[in-house]
């Protein structure tokens, strides 16, 4: 591949390969049965086969296929492990690279952004890219002041691709739906699509990580880069390195995965509170395990490791932090007030006016998925997310058909993705953490009597601020 392929109808011919090839080796499959192999040999050969040209097209077309293929992939967890198997280095590969843009091309593109003299903003600039995603990709460079700097490029024509992707996607939905058993694809490919505008608008990413790397400045367990320059469709940042995420899930040690897990969720509740903004885009692509400040890397004490937090593309404004509807709900599942309970869901749209449910039963659906809220310590771990996942999605169970009645209102769409993204991820770390500590700390109403007003001011924006972000 030279370059983002950028007609439709050449993205649009790749996409529409998907369904016929999945259609194409289910054949192959019955043939293989008909010859003599057992079926959990060609179910297993099946999915691979499958994994590999989805993740291939995917990732070749970069754009919406990619950015779906990322989202999709944090919920590797849910995927039983007859599944996961097959699919999970497939999906892990998506988090970290892409085939790059052509040398010329990224250069064609700095003049027209930066002005011909472009070169003379940097000491040095690898043209090698040190990584891709969706809509553009790094260079390593070291800034006119002698600083290191990440140089993010958006790919040209990367707006039209994403719509363009994301429409087609939205067409195969029910294809793809198996893919994450329990889960409606649909809304997901929705949401993205309705994001496009804000991610490929680079002074809106910069104003996003400017207020993060402010407010945690000297933080002692998350580390923010500065934005160093912005252009249209060119940011520059401080350059960090670090042990990607992506890593510390394939091969850290536990030491690791408690450490990153548990500043991952600490981020997760902590930002909003600190900054206003949620950050959306929870893939293992976006953060890195850091020394402490002025250890080398892999050395210090592993209880003052630190969590490099990149890509502020994709935003949630929540002026207050998280709403306290949210907190007030997990306290009062936790403590058994069925009917306190039901009544904030369906106050808050979670029930719809037309429907009447048994508070008790929606009790006894909400226990088994906010159990690591009740626990000093939770280990997740891909087995709990797959049984939760399976208790949801099967027919025959009562949680099915209770889930199948409740509604996501839009003003938390966006936080239950975020959420349920990042509970993916620390049941990939395998990670114990004290999620608990967490919510009493930056939870607004998730401890009785918290009178510190910031989920009140949150709950008063939640209703129009999330389709802004």
């Amino acid at each position: 591949m030279s370059d983002l392929p950028r007609k439709a109808v050449t993205r649009t011919a790749k996409l529409a390969a998907l369904p016929l090839g999945f259609a194409g080796r289910a054949t192959w499959g019955l043939g293989k049965r008909i010859g003599g192999k057992s079926a959990e040999i060609v179910a297993r050969e099946l999915q691979q086969r499958t994994a590999e040209q989805l993740f291939k097209v995917l990732g070749e077309l970069k754009g919406g296929a990619m950015k779906f293929g990322q989202a999709l992939s944090v919920f590797e967890s849910a995927l039983p492990e007859e599944v996961a198997g097959p699919y999970r280095a497939a999906l892990t590969k998506l988090q970290e690279a892409a085939p790059p843009m052509p040398t010329r091309t990224v250069h064609e593109a700095l003049a027209e952004r930066l002005g011909e003299d472009w070169r003379e903003l940097f000491l040095e600039f690898e043209d090698k890219p040190a990584a891709a995603a969706s809509i553009g990709q790094v260079h390593r460079a070291v800034w006119h002041d002698g600083r290191e700097v990440a140089v993010k490029v958006q790919y040209p024509g990367a707006g039209e691709a994403l719509l363009s992707d994301l429409s087609q996607l939205s067409r195969f939905a029910r294809l793809l739906g198996p893919l994450i058993p329990g889960m409606d694809i649909k809304p997901l490919i929705t949401e993205l699509r309705d994001r496009v505008s804000e991610e490929l608008d680079y002074a809106l990413e910069a104003e996003s990580q400017r207020e993060h790397a402010a407010e945690f400045a000297g933080d002692p367990d998350v580390v923010v880069p500065e934005v160093v320059h912005q252009a249209d469709q060119v940011l520059v940042t401080e350059w960090m390195d670090g042990t990607p995420l992506a890593e510390v899930i394939s091969g850290g040690t536990q030491e690791q995965r408690d450490r990153a897990g548990q500043l991952l969720a600490r981020f997760l509740f902590s930002g909003p509170a600190r900054t206003g903004l949620l950050h959306a885009d929870p893939h293992p692509g976006n953060f890195r395990l850091l020394p402490a400040a002025g250890a080398a890397e892999g050395d210090g004490d592993p209880a003052e490791w630190r969590l490099g937090v990149l890509d502020f593309g994709t935003v949630d404004r929540l002026p207050g932090g998280l709403p306290r509807t949210i907190g007030d709900s997990l306290r009062m599942t936790l403590e058994g007030e069925a009917d306190a309970v039901y009544g904030v869901l369906r106050e808050e749209g979670f029930v719809k006016e037309s429907i009447d449910l048994d508070p008790d039963a929606v009790l006894e659906y909400l226990l088994p998925i906010i159990e690591p809220a009740d626990a000093d310590r939770f280990t997740f771990t891909r087995g709990w997310m797959r049984t939760q996942a399976a208790r949801i999605a099967d027919p025959r169970s009562p949680a099915h058909q209770l889930g199948k009645q409740l509604n996501l209102p839009p003003s938390y769409l966006l936080i239950h993705r975020v959420t349920l993204s990042t509970i993916g991820v620390l049941c990939q770390l395998n990670a114990t953490v004290r999620l608990r500590d967490e919510l009493e700390s930056w939870l607004p109403g998730f401890l009785a009597g918290d009178a510190t007003g910031a989920g009140d001011e949150a709950d008063a924006a939640a209703g129009g601020v999330v389709a802004e972000a």
